[in-house]
């Protein structure tokens, strides 16, 4: 496999991108050191929200073990439901995470049910714990979506635009090649590349943008738990989209349509609604 990935418009090349660090015999992925870093980033954001609006760091270690390792068979449930065709003739393959293979609403809706279930138990308003830990989740996902550029995953179609990024073609499932890109393939040095949207930068960056917005709003939220929903209104809006230039979507079956763009609505429209009532309510108590 050839381990080039460039971006040529930006005038970067990088030689050697691998996929696995060893040491000694034992490999361990980037995909899986990446998502570790977003995971832990996310945890010491939100206990540091934690301390500075007079809440316990602690409760949200607590709620740590627990919504991670639920977030991630969420995450990886979800991802083998639609893609279903590739695991029921190797059962074995559900477990085998290093290839990459979660899907982030299924890990987010993991994490909300988990969040829950915790804050009945520990006696937490649902909605703090929520706008806390969202703002960990959202750092998360902005370093974790790192992942899929060490595993050449999760781009989008064909383009020549400014952030368009070549990826040969040995390194890439050809099952998410498109025909667009096929016809335009770039040879250099020998290697046979494609061009494509670099999808997780666009959410990596969408994030980072989101993320600045939410902590200078957090201050200014009407009640607990809009932060949250301000998430997911903005990463439903930036999610859509990005999830429209993919080229390995999930499908709804029968339907065809990507699972990803309909739930990216519905939180929309549930979200939204759920602000304007929150509001409203707030409103009318005063």
């Amino acid at each position: 496999m050839d381990y080039n990935i460039n971006f040529p418009h930006l005038h970067i090349f990088l030689d050697h991108v691998g996929k696995t660090v060893y040491i000694g015999n034992f490999g361990i992925a980037y995909y899986g050191i990446v998502i570790a870093l977003g995971m832990l980033a996310g945890l010491l954001l939100a206990c540091l929200i934690a301390k500075k609006t007079e809440q316990n760091p602690d409760t949200y270690f607590d709620l740590a073990i627990v919504a991670i390792i639920c977030s991630v068979i969420g995450a990886r449930i979800y991802y083998v439901i639609f893609r279903w065709d590739i695991y029921r003739d190797n059962l074995l393959g559900i477990f085998n995470l290093r290839q990459g293979g979660l899907a982030i609403y299924g890990g987010v809706i993991a994490a909300i049910i988990t969040t829950f279930v915790f804050s009945k138990v520990k006696k937490i308003p649902f909605g703090r714990l929520c706008d806390t830990a969202g703002l960990g989740l959202i750092l998360g996902q902005i370093i974790g979506r790192w992942g899929n550029f060490f595993n050449r995953e999760a781009f989008g179609g064909y383009t020549d635009g400014l952030f368009a990024m070549q990826l040969p073609i040995s390194a890439v499932r050809y099952s998410e090649i498109t025909e667009e890109q096929l016809q335009n393939t770039v040879v250099i040095d020998g290697i046979t590349y494609i061009q494509a949207h670099p999808t997780f930068l666009y959410e990596s960056l969408w994030n980072l943008a989101l993320l600045i917005l939410l902590l200078a709003f957090f201050r200014k939220r009407a009640f607990e738990g809009e932060v949250f929903l301000w998430y997911l209104a903005g990463y439903g809006i930036g999610r859509f989209w990005i999830e429209s230039l993919r080229t390995d979507q999930l499908l709804l079956p029968g339907i065809g349509y990507p699972v990803s763009m309909a739930m990216a609505v519905l939180l929309v429209i549930v979200a939204a609604t759920w602000i304007v009532t929150g509001r409203v309510r707030k409103r009318q108590q005063k």
